[in-house]
């Protein structure tokens, strides 16, 4: 029997070996026992071949996995309203920081609110129609990366929305996005990409870790901008991490153009066009909820001595989460979210 007889919801054999369970494709496709933290040296020294080939196919399909090429316009036109999606992405970021969820959640969160949204109108009176959605979108995310969920009452913490949604309105939800995105929740995003291309910059692993916060928190705060629509998730995966580069002072700038060179399927004008963009994200100080470890790690990263401090603080952080007291309930959506 072929090896892909036993995956479900459409994947794909490459895709369902890549990823490793953060959403990043290094440790599982060149062989490494997880990425851990203790032995930078020889993650990097373990990526071979076939982590690049497995890296250009996931490339190369990376378009199913991105709302429809008309949406960015829509946007820009109003079409949909940019302002109430800005809102919603503040939300998934502002609970993901509440809960120190990883940054795959919150970008997955995003990623399947955009694909439906390109399918399929939305109420717009009162909003409370793109809340459910985000609610729901956050909770699948949640469910695919997280190794502990809140309830979905929990999920909606207090205090960040108008609405609470029970959790029976949300499952019904979570069906009609599931199938509206055919079940194919293992998404390829940039942290898909980022390991990888920041190994590629840095072959000897002394500064991977502080490449891949860094470009964990460009990527991040570009989820806010509507421009990066645009822009499939290697290239900004590869535009991510030349920003990091080039602000570790012991690494060598690199230019788009030789970044094309990491693997095949890049395309040296996407690259170029959003490491532009980013650099202007960059430079204006533009303010994002991102979660406190990863604004810890870009604190830390460029100082080798403390490396070692930061993961074993972002370790205790992210096992001490716990959730909150049960919500005070607010007021219900009206009876036709459902």
């Amino acid at each position: 029997m072929p090896d892909d007889a036993y995956l479900l919801c459409a994947e794909d054999a490459a895709a369902a070996f890549v990823f490793d369970a953060a959403g990043s494709t290094l440790c599982a496709a060149a062989g490494d026992g997880g990425g851990g933290d203790d032995d930078d040296d020889g993650c990097c020294s373990t990526v071979e071949e076939e982590s690049a080939a497995s890296i250009a196919e996931l490339i190369g399909g990376e378009a199913q996995y991105s709302p429809r090429p008309d949406y960015p316009d829509r946007l820009r036109s109003r079409s949909i309203d940019p302002a109430v999606r800005a809102e919603s992405v503040a939300w998934i970021l502002k609970v993901q920081e509440y809960y120190g969820f990883v940054p795959l959640t919150a970008y997955l969160a995003v990623n399947y609110m955009d694909r439906f949204l390109s399918l399929h109108r939305l109420p717009q009176e009162d909003g409370w129609a793109m809340q459910l959605l985000a609610v729901t979108c956050l909770s699948l995310a949640a469910k695919m990366e997280e190794t502990l969920v809140p309830s979905l009452l929990d999920l909606q913490v207090e205090g960040t929305s108008r609405y609470d949604f029970d959790p029976g309105t949300v499952g019904r939800m979570e069906l009609i996005v599931l199938t509206a995105l055919n079940w194919r929740l293992r998404s390829v995003t940039p942290f898909t990409f980022i390991d990888f291309f920041a190994c590629k910059v840095d072959p000897g692993g002394r500064h991977t870790r502080c490449l891949i916060a860094r470009a964990t928190q460009v990527i991040l705060a570009a989820m806010h901008d509507i421009e990066f629509l645009d822009h499939c998730p290697s290239s900004m995966a590869a535009a991510a991490v030349l920003c990091a580069t080039g602000e570790t002072p012991s690494l060598e700038s690199v230019s788009p153009g030789a970044a094309v060179s990491w693997c095949i399927g890049l395309a040296e004008e996407g690259i170029s066009r959003c490491y532009r963009l980013m650099r202007q994200l960059v430079t204006g100080n533009v303010q994002t909820r991102v979660a406190s470890t990863t604004m810890a790690a870009v604190n830390l990263c460029c100082s080798d001595e403390v490396l070692s401090s930061h993961s074993s603080t972002s370790t205790s952080t992210s096992t001490s989460t716990s959730s909150p007291p049960p919500a005070k309930r607010r007021k219900r959506p009206p009876t036709t979210a459902t």
